[in-house]
């Protein structure tokens, strides 16, 4: 049963990446390979994000990238209840989106268990300075711990 509820919710996010690319992404994709993000300088955020990319085995999803990038500013995992708690967090820094209340409707609902932890991510969100609407592809080139301090990002 466990299992069950990683697959779908799994499932359910691959089905959905190609509409929610068509309804709700309006950006371009940024158009820079992972070579390129791992030529930044070691303390930026370009390099952290080409680190990510390269540790989980990613590619950059076009049009996506500034979820990697949340992952990167908020040292989140990739597990499927960190990925929802980081949902929340985003929710408390005051991002609002059809598909957001659908991942945290849906996630939170199969990870009923977790929810203490997307509470405490919730809050978290809450406490920083608004970060989830930013142009990170004119920040790759700032540094990483810089732009946590600044934007008031929490590490667990």
């Amino acid at each position: 049963m466990e299992t069950l509820r990683y697959l779908l919710l799994e499932r359910l996010y691959e089905w959905s990446k190609i509409p929610y690319k068509m309804l709700f992404k309006q950006e371009d994709a940024w158009g820079i390979s992972l070579k390129e993000l791992l030529e930044y300088s070691p303390e930026t955020l370009g390099y952290h994000l080409g680190c990510f990319l390269l540790t989980h085995h990613f590619t950059s999803e076009p049009q996506l990238e500034d979820h990697d990038v949340f992952h990167v500013l908020t040292a989140t995992s990739i597990t499927v209840p960190d990925e929802i708690a980081m949902q929340w967090l985003l929710f408390g820094n005051g991002k609002r989106s059809l598909y957001l209340f659908i991942a945290l409707t849906v996630g939170s609902t199969l990870f009923i268990d977790h929810f203490k932890s997307f509470i405490k991510a919730f809050k978290r969100g809450k406490k920083a300075n608004r970060f989830y609407n930013l142009n990170y592809l004119e920040l790759l080139t700032e540094p990483l711990a810089d732009l946590q301090h600044t934007l008031k990002i929490k590490l667990s």
